[in-house]
């Protein structure tokens, strides 16, 4: 537990933690029923992000033998996340946004200014909380990339069921597991793609399917 504790390691996730509050902002500032006012949440986000920015800094590249940032990318790297993003984004388009945007349509954008929004705060915490921290933590857990990658995915799919639970509107039981099995899909991806080429890929991974929005978005405006 001592590296949480290096310099190194709490400046950059105190960095990152700051770049990630930002980004958050316009999505807290544009949620029409929240409970509580826009600096409580943006504190928490402060606090929380860096913890979990520091397990990250502290763990990844030790652990996973890999660095948080990878500016050199394979080209075959990127036409795979590019290829199978525009996969996934279809399916998702296709398939899961017209059950889910019924049960959580705060989750949809109505406008393109709510989808910058909602796309940064996706790239900003999402990923955050939902890949690159509990990977990290896991690895350093269990010090086995699999368990790790397992890990994360059923952390993704319990974090699916809570809010699905919780959810005031109904889904029918084929939609549910439907839902469940392209979040477990989804998740196992991006960790994979963060376990081998880290942040940088798994953010053009999550920007291409936050892009899905916009054909809606299109087709509105005309």
């Amino acid at each position: 537990m001592r590296e949480l504790a290096k310099s190194k390691v709490m400046s950059s996730a105190a960095i990152a933690t700051l770049v990630v509050t930002l980004a958050c902002y316009p999505r807290l500032a544009l949620w029409p029923n929240r409970s509580y006012p826009v600096w409580y949440l943006e504190a928490v986000l402060l606090l929380g992000g860096f913890v979990l920015w520091a397990f990250v800094f502290a763990w990844h590249a030790k652990y996973n033998e890999r660095p948080v940032f990878a500016f050199k990318l394979p080209v075959n790297a990127c036409v795979l996340v590019t290829l199978a993003a525009m996969v996934m984004g279809a399916c998702l388009h296709g398939l899961v946004d017209p059950l889910f945007r019924a049960s959580t349509p705060e989750d949809y954008p109505t406008d393109f200014r709510q989808w910058i929004a909602l796309t940064l705060f996706s790239l900003a915490f999402n990923q955050l909380l939902l890949v690159f921290a509990p990977f990290d933590w896991s690895l350093r857990l269990f010090q086995r990339r699999w368990v790790a990658m397992l890990f994360t995915v059923l952390f993704g799919v319990l974090v699916l069921v809570v809010k699905t639970r919780s959810s005031a509107a109904e889904l029918a039981p084929s939609a549910f597991w439907l839902l469940v099995i392209v979040r477990a899909v989804n998740s196992f991806l991006s960790v994979w793609f963060y376990s081998r080429y880290g942040v940088m890929l798994v953010w053009w991974w999550g920007f291409l399917l936050q892009a899905r929005h916009l054909v809606d978005l299109a087709g509105d405006s005309e």
